[in-house]
């Protein structure tokens, strides 16, 4: 597994160009991609272009964001579809093959069996797309018992509850997007994640929590930056992905106001600080 900056995880507004520059000056190992930007890229030169243009940095590509309105009108999610066929074969062609998008952990609208289903149907036909070009697609469940709140009906918020969804929609290539953050705040445990395969983690998220918060008081909004206070266990987080030999991007997404108002540089730092401490003190390299 290896450290990839989201330049927007963190708030900065980043060119490939930038993002590559960015992430290598401040010791990440790789670097997430939007879908679009690079495949008009890979267009206008080629593939072998943009691989090339990692490699000179000496990074890898992360993941890249599902573009898909997947929870759209039936017109706007058919017209994703039909799109998703070229950007999978760009991902496919820069062996850039891991993608993401988060699920809502409630709904006003639809109980839980009915939006169960709406999801199944929704995500079978993208999942079966991606799998024609070697993609996988993680899931995110969201945690926080405050996103919750206030809504008519629960939906999933767990990684067993996730994986249900996944296991359902059948095609093999789909996984969880795995978030620290959401792990915690759904009181997840470390035996939870050695239960885990590799094949079932395909992105992952790290940050910290406020201290002084109970974990079902905590926002999802406010965050810490990793390693920052100690109250998510991400030595014993990362040590747990490493030993079931996952091997993706591990990006951090702090919600951080430390980030907010600094140059991009400094925050990309700042960031990369925290996560290389949690990193080396987990005995990785």
């Amino acid at each position: 597994m290896f450290r990839s900056l989201g330049p927007g995880a963190i708030g900065i507004q980043a060119t490939l160009m930038e993002g590559l520059e960015l992430a290598k000056a401040t010791n990440f190992q790789g670097l997430s991609i939007n879908i679009g930007e690079v495949a008009k890229l890979a267009e206008e030169k080629s593939a072998d272009y943009v691989k090339k243009l990692f490699s000179d940095a000496g990074l890898k590509m992360g993941s890249w964001g599902l573009p898909v309105n997947w929870s759209g009108s039936e017109s706007d999610f058919k017209q994703g579809l039909e799109g998703l066929h070229h950007l999978a074969a760009v991902g496919q062609s820069l062996g850039c093959t891991r993608l993401a998008t988060w699920i809502p952990p409630a709904s006003d609208e639809k109980p839980f069996e009915e939006n169960f289903e709406f999801h199944v149907q929704r995500f079978r036909p993208i999942a079966e797309i991606l799998k024609e070009y070697g993609c996988q697609l993680g899931l995110e469940f969201i945690g926080p018992k405050t996103s919750r709140t206030g809504k008519k009906y629960e939906f999933i918020y767990t990684m067993g509850g996730m994986l249900e969804l996944c296991d359902e929609i059948g095609t093999g290539n789909m996984g969880l997007l795995l978030d620290a953050w959401h792990w915690y705040t759904s009181h997840g445990t470390l035996d939870d994640l050695r239960k885990l395969t590799a094949d079932q983690v395909v992105h992952v998220h790290i940050n910290d929590a406020p201290k002084g918060i109970p974990v079902d008081e905590q926002i999802d909004n406010i965050r810490r930056l990793p390693g920052e206070t100690g109250v998510i266990d991400l030595v014993g987080f990362l040590k747990c992905l490493n030993d079931i030999g996952y091997e993706g991007p591990i990006m951090p997404e702090p919600f951080s106001d430390k980030v907010k108002g600094l140059s991009p540089l400094e925050a990309a730092s700042i960031t990369s600080e925290g996560l290389v401490r949690v990193w080396k003190e987990a005995g990785l390299s």
